[in-house]
């Protein structure tokens, strides 16, 4: 099945390909859209989108799955937000559901989360009140958040399913563009959890409990120094077990920086990304699971270049660390928290094997934009284990005993987008390969089917 996929994925890819240099987007009326069809007011916002994908594995990495997967996901929202004057009413569905997937297939409420509200809530758009040029907005309820590079906090695009939050949230805008947001909020637990349910689409509302709660704020000071931007932020993370729900008891601290400029035409950029976390957890969710100082880091290190002409294509050198456990006094694995994997490591749904926890990866990436109607990149990973004794990333292979090595392997991806039809449908499609190294040829509890191989191609109508 797989090779049918990528040969189909191919075939689609080629004759966009071989025009994209030339091709220029048609001239043509605005794409339909249910603002238009409501007329367009202008206290009134209402938008949605329709998402289909079909994505297959073969040698699946998790231990215990079967070689092969295949899964047919949909994904529709339908947002709305009443704004007169300063007050906005606004909410959001999401419907997720998945199809072709068994009791072996890695599908879970990460990609199935039927017809659920992920967005509910009231606010204030204050304008200036904090002084001339500034933009200062509230928000009570339930939302998603997007901070920075999203590598700690961010909604989900490529996972079927997304984080989202109940809680409150002030946002601050300057005159000079420095933006700065603080937040309280209880993430919302994705239900049904149970694999059953999963199966079955069940619709089940999702819950949130003060027995988690996640906090913190966030700075963007834009222009530091020349074409350097600079974010900070600490994250809190507080968890104790409720009936039903057990947690590893999470008091987890996350300070962090970040310095980067944007990409330009015939100019270099770069970007550091770093955080510490601290604080304490069980090393498990089991009640006697004894409890450990945290101490453990995060590191995304990445320079490139544009080059300006035709493609304007960029290339960039690019380096993860993440700290893994080694069994000590301290609990050293790094807790990724509600950050999405896709941009930096790959595609994720039932693919996924890399992630922000017991990695060390250097790699080099291409991204090529013909014109505004498609765009491509190809990347590279070499991948290390930070701690040899702790399971891989987000594989679920580990040697406790460190005797299967430090070397997990090698991934080539990439992926091509194309508007069909500009602003309204568009393709999405790439493919993955991850070759073996010797921990996930000879750890103990590795599959042994040989190197993955992932291909998926979605189509997103947005109106």
């Amino acid at each position: 099945m797989i090779t049918r996929f990528l040969t189909a994925a191919t075939l689609a890819a080629v004759p966009i390909a071989a025009h994209a240099q030339d091709a220029r987007p048609a001239k043509s009326a605005a794409p339909w859209t249910l603002q238009q069809a409501i007329g367009d007011p202008d206290d009134f916002t209402l938008s949605g989108s329709i998402r289909a994908r079909y994505e297959t594995l073969d040698n699946e990495f998790r231990p215990g799955g079967g070689k092969t997967d295949d899964l047919l996901s949909f994904r529709t929202t339908l947002f709305a937000e009443y704004h007169p004057g300063i007050f906005r009413i606004g909410g959001e569905l999401m419907d997720s559901r998945a199809y072709l997937d068994d009791a072996k297939s890695a599908v879970s409420n990460n990609d199935v989360n039927a017809f659920e509200l992920i967005q509910g809530y009231i606010g204030a758009n204050l304008g200036d009140a904090l002084g001339k040029g500034s933009k200062t907005v509230l928000t009570l309820g339930r939302q998603t958040i997007d901070l920075g590079s999203r590598r700690l906090v961010g909604r989900n695009n490529f996972r079927n399913a997304t984080n989202a939050f109940d809680g409150f949230r002030a946002e601050f805008t300057g005159a000079d563009k420095t933006y700065l947001t603080v937040f309280y909020t209880l993430p919302l637990n994705r239900l049904p959890s149970d694999k059953q349910g999963v199966l079955d689409n069940k619709v089940q509302w999702d819950r949130e409990s003060f027995d988690v709660a996640f906090w913190g704020g966030f700075l963007t000071k834009p222009a530091l120094v020349g074409r350097a931007n600079l974010d900070l932020y600490f994250f809190g993370l507080n968890e104790r077990d409720a009936p039903g729900y057990p947690t590893k008891n999470r008091e987890i601290y996350t300070p962090g920086l970040r310095l980067y400029s944007d990409p330009k035409p015939g100019k270099t950029d770069f970007e550091f990304e770093g955080a510490y976390q601290l604080g304490s957890t069980r090393t498990s969710t089991a009640p006697t699971a004894p409890d450990k100082q945290v101490s453990a880091y995060f590191i995304h290190a990445e320079v490139g270049h544009q080059f300006a002409g035709a493609w304007v294509p960029r290339v960039s050198l690019e380096f993860d660390r993440a700290s893994g456990d080694h069994g000590g006094k301290d609990y050293t694995r790094f807790d990724s928290l509600y950050g999405p994997r896709r941009p930096d490591y790959g595609p994720t749904g039932i693919y996924g094997p890399l992630g922000r926890n017991n990695i060390s990866s250097p790699g080099i990436r291409l991204e090529v934009t013909p014109n505004k109607r498609w765009d491509g990149s190809i990347m590279y990973r070499a991948a290390w284990l930070e701690s040899a004794t702790d399971s891989f990333a987000n594989t679920g292979v580990k040697d406790a005993t460190g005797g299967s090595g430090t070397f997990a392997g090698q991934q080539i991806e990439g992926r091509v987008r194309y508007w069909i039809v500009p602003k309204l449908l568009r393709l999405d499609t790439g493919a993955a390969l991850l070759i073996n190294g010797r921990f996930l040829k000879d750890a103990p509890n590795a599959n042994g089917y040989g190197n993955p191989i992932y291909g998926y191609a979605d189509i997103t109508a947005t109106f």
